[in-house]
C-alpha cells in the first residue's frame, strides 16, 4: 500500500533520480540544475512505500487560455513511477491524489502531454489541441502570394528579449486558445537556454523582431540552427533551421518572418515543429510543394475537473440548449445528466431530468472544449451518443472559435 503526500524540497533529487530512470535520461549537471529549479517552483506528489519514493508527480502553476478567459489550469508533468512498481495502481493513486488538490483548490481543468496517450484517457483527459510540422526547402526563395511587411526586422540581443517579445506572446495567447502562461523562468529556462535539451548539434536561440525602432514589435520568430550534411552546390553543408516560434500580428507580417528565416545564409531547410493546423502560412506560401506538413499530432491533453465551472467561463459563439448525459468515472461529481444552455450572453449548466440529447465521457467534452475538436467526428467515430438529430452539429456551432486552439509549450 502506498501512500501519497506531498514531496518535500528535500526529496527532489529523488524524485529526478525516479524520473531520470523511468525516462532513461542521464542529463549533464547544467540540466539537471535547471530540472531541479523547475520542481522547486511546482506542486509536487509522491507514492511512497515506507521511506521509498516509488511515484512521482509535478505540476506547473499555469494559467491556461480558453475561448474568452483565462483559467488557472495545473500543468501536470515528470509522472513517473518505478519499474518495480508498474500496474500496482501507483499512477492512479497519484493522478486522483492531483484531481482531488486540483479540485479542492477551485482549478476546473488540469492539462498535460502524453508521453504515452493511452494511458490518459482513462483518467478523463482528451486530446485538445493538435500540432503540425512545417517543413520548407529554402534551397530556393520562398514563393510567397502575398506581400511582406517591409518594416525594419532586428536580431534581439538576449538582455531584451523578454521586454521586446513577451506582450506580443502575452497578446497572441489570448487570441488562441489551450496555451499556458510563460513566466521569466520559463523564458529563460526552456526557450531561450543555451543548450538545446532534446539536440546537442543545435546552436544558440536566435530572435528576430520586426517592427519600427522604438515601436512594440509586430512579430518575432525564435529559432535555432545546425548543421546538415549534403544538399549545397560544389559540396557545401546546408543547414537546418529550427524555427520553434514565430508570432505575428498581420500575415503580412508572419510572412516576412518567414521569408527571413527561409533566406538564411548556409541554410537548405526550416522546420518548425509544432505549429498550428491553421497557419496562415499554409494558405499564403506559393508552392506547396516547396512547403509542406510534414506530421501532424495530438498536442495538449486537457482534463475538465470541474466540469460546470469549464463550461460556464468560456465564452460560446452560438445558442445551444441541450441535454447533455456525461460520465466520468474518477470525479463522480461530474456524471449525471445536465442541460446545457449557453449563447453569446453567457452559459448556465445545471442537474436535468428530461432525455438527454448528447450522451459521452468526460473525455470527449474535454477534447471538444477548446473548439479544437468537433462532437460530430466523436459521434461518428462511435465515442459519442447522439439521441437527437442535430444536437452534436448545434453544439459544435456554439463551441467554434475563430482560430483553432493551439500551443507549443511542451511541459
Amino acid at each position: 500500500m502506498v501512500d501519497i503526500r506531498e514531496v518535500p524540497e528535500a526529496d527532489i533529487d529523488r524524485a529526478l533520480e525516479l524520473a531520470y530512470l523511468v525516462f532513461h535520461d542521464r542529463p549533464e549537471k547544467e540540466r539537471r540544475d535547471t530540472h531541479r529549479a523547475l520542481l522547486a517552483r511546482c506542486e509536487r506528489i509522491g507514492a511512497y512505500e515506507g521511506g521509498s519514493l516509488v511515484g512521482f508527480m509535478a505540476a506547473h502553476d499555469f494559467r491556461l487560455s480558453v475561448p474568452g478567459a483565462d483559467l488557472p489550469c495545473p500543468g501536470l508533468t515528470f509522472v513517473s513511477v518505478a519499474p518495480t512498481h508498474r500496474r500496482r495502481g501507483v499512477p492512479t493513486a497519484l493522478m486522483a491524489g492531483q484531481l482531488r488538490r486540483t479540485a479542492d483548490a477551485g482549478r476546473p481543468i488540469a492539462a498535460l502531454w502524453a508521453s504515452e496517450p493511452a494511458i490518459y484517457g482513462r483518467f478523463g483527459f482528451g486530446a485538445a489541441t493538435t500540432g503540425a510540422t512545417i517543413e520548407i526547402d529554402s534551397t530556393r526563395p520562398l514563393a510567397l502570394r502575398i506581400a511582406p511587411d517591409r518594416r525594419p526586422l532586428r536580431l534581439l540581443g538576449a538582455d531584451e528579449v523578454l521586454a521586446a517579445v513577451g506582450p506580443l506572446h502575452e497578446r497572441a495567447r489570448s487570441l488562441r486558445a489551450g496555451r499556458p502562461n510563460r513566466g521569466p523562468e520559463r523564458w529563460a529556462g526552456e526557450w531561450l537556454s543555451e543548450q538545446d535539451e532534446e539536440d546537442e548539434e543545435l546552436g544558440p536561440p536566435r530572435v528576430i523582431a520586426l517592427g519600427e525602432p522604438g515601436e512594440p514589435v509586430a512579430g518575432y520568430v525564435l529559432y535555432r540552427t545546425k548543421p546538415e550534411d549534403g544538399g549545397g552546390s560544389g559540396g557545401r553543408t546546408l543547414g537546418l533551421v529550427r524555427v520553434d516560434e514565430l508570432e505575428a500580428d498581420t500575415p503580412a507580417v508572419a510572412a516576412a518572418l518567414w521569408e527571413c528565416v527561409a533566406s538564411l545564409d548556409l541554410t537548405g531547410r526550416v522546420r518548425a515543429w509544432g505549429r498550428p493546423v491553421d497557419d496562415p502560412l499554409l494558405h499564403f506560401a506559393a508552392d506547396r510543394d516547396q512547403v509542406r506538413v510534414t506530421a501532424q499530432f495530438p498536442a495538449l491533453w486537457l482534463r475538465l475537473v470541474d466540469v460546470r465551472a469549464a463550461l460556464t467561463a468560456r465564452i460560446w459563439a452560438a445558442p445551444v440548449e441541450l441535454v447533455l448525459e456525461l460520465t466520468d468515472a474518477r470525479l463522480p461529481a461530474n456524471a449525471g445528466r445536465f442541460r446545457l444552455k449557453a449563447g453569446p450572453d453567457g452559459a448556465a449548466y445545471e442537474p436535468a431530468r428530461a432525455a438527454p440529447d448528447l450522451a459521452l465521457d468526460v473525455r470527449e467534452l474535454a477534447a471538444c472544449y477548446l473548439g479544437g475538436t468537433r462532437s460530430a467526428e466523436l459521434v461518428a467515430a462511435g465515442l459519442v451518443a447522439e439521441h437527437t438529430p442535430g444536437a452534436a452539429a448545434a453544439l459544435d456551432a456554439a463551441l467554434r472559435t475563430g482560430l483553432l486552439p493551439h500551443t507549443a509549450d511542451e511541459f
